[in-house]
């Protein structure tokens, strides 16, 4: 028997190697492949199909064939002869008088002709016996592969397979680089913000930095919530540095500020083409957090669909960009911030209540300003140091009674408000070249006979007597020694009371350093 040995397979087989390290896209190498088989080969059509991670078989080329087929997926259990093609690991051959189904009858390039009676050989394409792909070839004329060189095919078939896997490792190589180009400019973007270091000495901050060391090193997702300015970010960077996860990203997304329309592909990216302004494949911000940790903030601001879309992510761990039917697992671990109350979104059906439910496995409160008793004076010093370095004023501090002022406002801002105001406070003492931070400084910011109004302290809820009569007393002692410069025995004076038994009692209630 004569084996079909053409003189142009050399030069088949030496197009096919070269491509392997050319720039061709993949789509121009898949397509030089069939057209080196159907030169080679005695055959009508050809094919090559990739196996998605689905189990689907893609056509990628075609030779002679409709190109329909390339808008089509192929389950192998719905085309017997793909299926056993698949099985095999050498090559299959299906003659005249096979009783399977063709998938490519009445598909030839040509619709006048039938191809019901033909010749097909098949064969699967594998790397480290793995199959990732098949190859077909279909003649009209029966018995036109008897004298096919198996050599031949598998040679075609290994060369193939090189082609399909180093067009997979550049693919994998691209969506890393634009994963890793994405997650830089993520990071960028948040390393201009300055982080803070979460100040205080109050049993309300030691309270809050037990709840931090207890749930940080797990993978438990954390609702960190409190009123605006309390330090929310904060202290989800804490539960990041603290986590096992510390070497990898933690990805910041502000659900309020996500653009309408463009939310989901925020969250979980998109392919090309999925809309328009879609140039080229995206990762969303879920992708980039992969193997870290997304800090979902004002998460009590995400619509009704877009929470659906969330809390099935976060269940199974599995996401698709917009615009593609391919699933891609991610390993994240979620922490979400809001300041509203979401137990009183879910009662008026704004917020789900199987996503509050999933999120709120350890809730964290970050205690209002007004809480903190003692922490202003400390957070005054360091909130000061970045006006200090900036304008090289060392000496930059507050006056006791300014300082004595600010501890007796309730701050519904916060530790916000609080820079806020220093900060407007420190640049008119440095533009009147002083060092010394005053109450006339603050303007309106700090009415200096602004008391506390008493009806302030009456509960509304349940409360110890003892802390309302504390809170009372470091009220009326932080008015005496406002009124009175600052000065211990004046303010004693102004009390009626001994200087000594005065001072004792602000110490006991952390109004002084001693």
């Amino acid at each position: 028997m004569t084996l079909i040995a053409a003189p142009s397979i050399e030069a088949a087989f030496l197009n096919i190697a070269q491509n392997l390290s050319t720039n061709l896209s993949a789509e121009q190498q898949y397509q030089s492949i069939v057209e080196s088989m159907t030169s080679v080969f005695p055959c009508d059509a050809s094919a090559l199909f990739v196996l998605d991670e689905a189990g689907f078989l893609t056509p990628v080329a075609v030779k002679g064939l409709s190109t329909t087929v390339l808008g089509r997926r192929f389950f192998p259990k719905a085309h017997p002869r793909l299926e056993r093609i698949m099985q095999s690991r050498v090559p299959v051959r299906f003659d005249a008088h096979s009783d399977l189904p063709d998938p490519f009858d009445g598909l030839l390039n040509d619709s006048e002709i039938s191809i019901d009676v033909h010749d097909c050989l098949g064969c699967s394409l594998s790397i480290q016996n793995q199959v990732v792909g098949v190859l077909t070839l279909d003649a009209l004329e029966v018995g036109a592969f008897d004298q096919i060189d198996p050599v031949v095919i598998d040679t075609f078939a290994a060369l193939t397979a090189a082609t399909m896997r180093n067009i997979a490792q550049v693919q994998a190589l691209k969506a890393q680089n634009q994963k890793q180009q994405n997650l830089t400019q993520t990071l960028i973007q948040q390393a201009r913000i300055q982080q803070g270091e979460m100040i205080g000495l109050s049993d309300a901050m030691t309270h809050l930095r037990s709840l931090i060391h207890t749930v940080a090193p797990s993978n438990y997702a954390v609702l960190i919530t409190g009123e605006t300015g309390t330090g929310k970010e904060l202290v989800a960077h804490a539960l990041h540095a603290q986590s096992q996860r510390a070497d990898k990203p933690m990805i910041y997304v502000n659900c309020a500020a996500l653009p309408e329309g463009l939310a989901e592909s925020e969250l979980f990216g998109h392919i090309k083409g999925a809309f328009t302004g879609a140039n080229q494949n995206r990762a969303g911000k879920f992708e980039l957090a992969d193997g870290g940790t997304l800090f979902l903030d004002e998460l009590g601001e995400l619509p009704l669909l877009l929470q659906a879309k969330l809390l099935r992510v976060i269940q199974q761990g599995e996401l698709q960009r917009v615009g593609s039917d391919a699933h891609l697992l991610v390993d994240v671990r979620i922490l979400a911030a809001t300041n509203r109350n979401l137990e009183e979104e879910v009662a008026k059906g704004t917020f789900r209540a199987d996503l509050y439910h999933r999120l709120n496995v350890f809730p964290i409160h970050v205690p209002p300003l007004r809480h903190r008793d003692g922490d202003i004076p400390v957070l005054a010093g360091y909130l000061l140091e970045k006006v200090r370095q900036q304008f090289h004023a060392p000496n930059l501090h507050v006056h006791p009674r300014a300082l004595a002022q600010l501890e007796r406002l309730p701050w519904p801002g916060n530790v916000r408000e609080l820079e806020h105001a220093l900060t407007r406070a420190a640049l008119h003492a440095i533009g009147q070249q002083q060092t010394v931070i005053e109450l006339h400084h603050f303007g309106d910011q700090l009415p200096a006979n602004d008391v506390k109004n008493t009806t302030t302290l009456l509960p509304q809820q349940s409360q110890p007597m003892r802390e309302l009569v504390e809170d009372y007393q470091k009220a009326l002692i932080v008015h005496a020694l406002s009124k009175n410069n600052g000065v211990w025995a004046q303010a004693a004076e102004f009390l009626q009371m001994d200087r000594g038994n005065l001072y004792r009692m602000g110490k006991k209630l952390g109004l002084t350093k001693g």
